[in-house]
């Protein structure tokens, strides 16, 4: 679990295919990562499986491959690194388990006085899991929605955020990983159960 606050903006050395899987290096300056650790990298949970100096190395699944934008990071590429939350640890941000939801194209991302707002596509299917002042996590960074509708969301980006994560990197037509609110998700699905109880019912 983390909580959507980047501790550090790594970046990629190496991503090579292996059959229908790919690993995945990134260097880091992050300390007290082992290997079977997990590690949020740009927003999708990477279990650690060899940690030589400052590479991270990690594996990714078919599933990863096809449902994130990690498949398409290059050489020396920014990506948000967040450790998995201890017992302990404030959440500073929202809950996010790092399980992406669906990828997205960003739309406009535009300077607003001294912040920025980033407008993001979203499926028809999925705006139901938005709402203002909810919460998102994109590339695994905690944020709070502003407006919902037209299939797009908008966010207010503050100065610390753009300058600590990849955003600073980020521009129109980019893709990156959503995961909606926990939360949400399991109200959306409790009430898509029960129309289709109430479905079965008038059935019966």
């Amino acid at each position: 679990m983390f909580a959507g606050i980047v501790e550090e903006v790594g970046r990629v050395k190496g991503l090579r295919r292996t059959g229908t899987g790919a690993k995945l290096t990134v260097e880091t300056g992050l300390g007290d990562i082992g290997e079977g650790d997990s590690v949020a990298v740009n927003g999708v949970c990477l279990t650690v499986v060899k940690v030589s100096g400052g590479l991270l190395e990690f594996d990714l699944s078919p599933e990863t491959l096809r449902t994130t934008n990690l498949g398409l990071l290059g050489i020396g590429d920014p990506v948000n690194l967040e450790r998995s939350l201890r017992a302990d640890s404030r959440i500073g941000g929202h809950i996010v388990m790092g399980h992406v939801d669906f990828t997205s194209r960003i739309l406009s991302f535009r300077p607003a006085g001294d912040h920025r707002e980033l407008v993001i596509e979203v499926p028809g299917d999925k705006e139901v899991f938005f709402a203002p002042k909810g919460s998102v996590a994109v590339d695994g960074i905690s944020l709070t929605v502003n407006r919902v509708g037209g299939g797009r969301i908008s966010i207010n980006i503050i100065p610390y955020t753009y300058e600590n994560t990849n955003l600073r990197f980020r521009k129109a037509g980019d893709l990156v990983n959503v995961e909606v609110d926990v939360i949400a998700r399991y109200v959306v699905n409790l009430f898509r159960r029960e129309d289709r109880l109430k479905d079965l019912l008038e059935r019966l």
